[in-house]
């Protein structure tokens, strides 16, 4: 059959049922049961390879009122969600996997993607923060260099006990300048 050279892509997750990752569900878990900066960075760490869930809902575009004065969509779109705290700081909500996103909002649409993807997509978007499981059971809240080490596919390394971020070696890549 010919498609005009059009093609669907698939979502890079093949098999994909929805479920957390196991590593990333257990580092959130031990997070929850004792946050602090090593458990944060530990979660982050497991975050880094996991695949998430970034909803997207229905928007409405445009309505219209019929003659018997019912109000029916006209048009809709779909967007991807963010959240506006109260200090004004926006960041762009994902979920580890399906049981954690319908309890936030059953009717949402999951999209599978990379953490890396979603920190990007929250960067480009303008938000401050990447909010994953908003509705928990364990809430993680990625922000500042943990948010921009994920968006640029960093490593995160321990020294002298604190995580830090360690960026690609341009030389061994070929992009020597």
């Amino acid at each position: 059959m010919d498609d005009g050279g059009r093609r669907l892509l698939g979502s890079g997750f093949p098999g994909d049922l929805g479920a957390a990752d196991p590593a990333l569900e257990r580092a959130l878990a031990d997070y929850h049961r004792a946050p602090g900066a090593d458990a944060h960075a530990r979660v982050v760490a497991a975050l880094a390879s996991a695949r998430l869930l970034v909803p997207v809902v229905a928007v409405l575009g445009e309505s219209e009122v019929d003659a018997a004065g019912l109000v029916s969509d006209k048009s809709s779109e779909m967007a991807a969600v963010l959240l506006t705290g109260r200090d004004g700081r926006r960041a762009l909500l994902a979920f580890s996997g399906m049981t954690p996103l319908r309890a936030w909002r059953a009717d949402a649409r999951p999209v599978p993607v990379t953490a890396r993807d979603a920190a990007r997509s929250a960067l480009q978007e303008g938000a401050d923060a990447l909010v994953v499981d908003v509705a928990g059971p364990a809430l993680l809240v990625v922000e500042r260099a943990d948010l921009e080490g994920l968006a640029r596919d960093w490593q995160v390394a321990w020294m002298d006990g604190s995580a830090v971020w360690l960026a690609p070696d341009d030389s061994e890549s070929g992009n020597e300048s």
